[in-house]
């Protein structure tokens, strides 16, 4: 393990609590961290929850959210790039081409819901294989003439929440490039929604924001891989829990 990354497993394990729900399991989730590289310096886009949560209150988070079964069933414009699809199988139960697929999905539609922000691409009226949405909240996206484009969304992180939370999730990490915002729903984001603000910030300045220490490593992870070409090639740093302590180790 490099020194950043030893750095960084410290940190979440300075900030992990004790076990007062231990026999809480994980639910899979996905979230989705969109980029914009237009400027001189990456900026990413952050939403602060309702200070009413019992989940992270008030803090800056990255749209996402529990995975769900009407997420298989979406249609999308493009497959998962494959080396994307195998690092989402590895070290996950029961691993299918159809449950990768429905991470990213859920991430997509997570960000629609809480930010009104349309992931894929435009799709024209004529086309010989039309999206087809499961049912609502994917009603939208056929409706405005977007289908999701999986091929453009890279895998940057994983992360369990450790044992003794009351809400614990498998959250899969997910990175967009701004461009793939085709459309928006305005109303979305509001005093009273689950996202309270959304702020674009450069990744230096985000991770002085109040958010989770797993929020602050992953954008480092995600600094380091810009840097590193962002490819899809690139190892994903998995953050679990073996014997008590934080692991990080790499898909």
């Amino acid at each position: 393990m490099s020194d950043t990354a030893a750095r960084l497993v410290e940190r979440l394990e300075a900030t992990d609590q004790g076990h007062e729900f231990p026999t809480v399991r994980p639910r899979d989730a996905a979230t989705m961290i969109i980029i914009d590289r237009a400027g001189p310096a990456p900026c990413v886009l952050l939403g602060r929850r309702h200070a009413g949560h019992k989940f992270m209150p008030g803090k800056f988070v990255f749209p996402g959210g529990r995975v769900e079964p009407i997420d298989r069933r979406m249609g999308a414009q493009s497959p998962l790039d494959p080396q994307v699809e195998a690092r989402l199988m590895r070290r996950t139960q029961r691993p299918s081409r159809h449950k990768a697929r429905a991470f990213v999905l859920a991430a997509i539609r997570e960000t629609f819901e809480e930010t009104g922000l349309m992931l894929g691409a435009k799709i024209g009226s004529t086309s010989r294989d039309p999206i087809r949405s499961p049912g609502s909240p994917w009603d939208a996206f056929p409706a405005a003439g977007v289908a999701p484009d999986l091929a453009a969304v890279h895998f940057v992180a994983r992360a369990i929440t450790p044992p003794g939370r009351l809400k614990r999730f498998d959250t899969r990490f997910f990175a967009v490039d701004a461009g793939a915002i085709a459309a928006r729903q305005e109303g979305v984001v509001g005093p009273d929604t689950e996202l309270t603000e959304l702020v674009w910030l450069p990744i230096a300045e985000a991770s002085r924001l109040d958010m989770s220490a797993i929020t602050t490593a992953v954008l480092e992870e995600l600094t380091d891989r810009i840097g590193k070409g962002f490819a899809h090639d690139l190892p994903v740093p998995f953050y679990g829990m073996a014997h008590r302590r934080r692991t990080r180790e790499l898909l």
